[in-house]
């Protein structure tokens, strides 16, 4: 397969992250310490999860972060770009992230049941669409089938640290329109704005700002999608009015007021979840529809966003 599908890839991605992206998947399973922006990486520790279960049991807490996965909250959220063309104010973007499918049917179940009626002008996807961090994916697609047969067209997607690069000929063929350090054009009526999207820069660091943003006309309002908040300075400095992503699941399990004990993210904490700013640059960062490593959310709900465009 890898020799059927890295020319695809090197056209789409270029030659070199292509090859850095498929090779560094086949070479060795996902590494607890070393490689990526962060050294320890626990979502591939794959030991802690029998122990962070077993802690919450002693606590009294597991039954209750379970119960908790399951109650998906709808955010609605309005962000105001400047100099957005009137066409696009009142544009609606469902945002869905760090859906794990293949973790817990229930809660897939949940995200199905959650989005099947919602109104929206595009979805995107900010990654993390299986559980693991490598082996099959043949569950993670079966799912995902699942979650796009009521999503309405059309749909955006990148890659996060759980996900293989094999995916992205079946999520394509689902109808996501996956973006490997690529834009697209969105339309309405005469007026353009631009969607790009970066691999992920989390683990695999494959993101490409420079050709994910080449030939967007520099006056133009353009949107980024990445996993990770991580590259908040390189978006910020490459002037996208608004950057849309995931990864840290709002730290998942928090303390009491929501305050995250980590967020396995190199970026300041107040990007950990929510709205927020960096120089001129908006951004948005979603706690998640499903969860990693453990199944629990503690202090910390999962939610789909309904992001709406107004003008400054």
């Amino acid at each position: 397969m890898d020799d059927e599908i890295l020319p695809i890839l090197e056209k789409r991605m270029g030659r070199l992250h292509a090859r850095q992206r498929l090779g560094i998947e086949i070479e060795t399973k996902p590494r607890v310490f070393g490689y990526g922006i962060n050294f320890f990486h626990p979502e591939n520790w794959y030991s802690i999860h029998s122990f962070i279960r077993n802690s919450l049991r002693v606590v009294g807490l597991y039954k209750r972060g379970l119960q908790n996965t399951l109650k998906i909250r709808t955010v609605e959220n309005s962000i105001a770009i400047q100099n957005l063309p009137s066409e696009f104010i009142g544009y609606r973007i469902l945002h869905l992230s760090d859906l794990h499918v293949d973790m817990d049917l229930n809660t897939t179940d949940a995200i199905i049941h959650s989005i099947s009626n919602l109104e929206y002008d595009i979805c995107v996807l900010t990654g993390d669409y299986r559980a693991q961090t490598y082996g099959q994916i043949h569950s993670c697609i079966a799912q995902m089938k699942r979650v796009c047969a009521v999503l309405k067209q059309p749909v955006y997607g990148v890659l996060g640290n759980h996900d293989s690069i094999r995916m992205v000929p079946d999520l394509e063929e689902m109808g996501i329109r996956m973006l490997l350090n690529e834009h697209v054009p969105l339309g309405i009526k005469g007026a353009t704005i631009f969607l790009a999207g970066i691999d992920d820069a989390h683990y695999f660091r494959v993101d490409n700002i420079e050709k994910a943003a080449e030939s967007i006309p520099h006056d133009a309002v353009s949107i980024l999608l990445s996993h990770t908040p991580e590259i908040y300075r390189q978006a910020a400095h490459a002037e996208f009015d608004l950057m849309l992503c995931g990864h840290t699941h709002g730290g998942q399990i928090c303390l009491p007021g929501g305050i995250p004990i980590t967020l396995d993210s190199r970026c300041p904490r107040y990007m950990g979840s929510s709205n927020w700013q960096y120089h001129k640059m908006l951004g948005y960062t979603s706690t998640g529809a499903g969860n990693s490593v453990v199944n629990v959310r503690i202090n910390n709900r999962p939610e789909i966003t309904l992001h709406t465009l107004n003008s400054n």
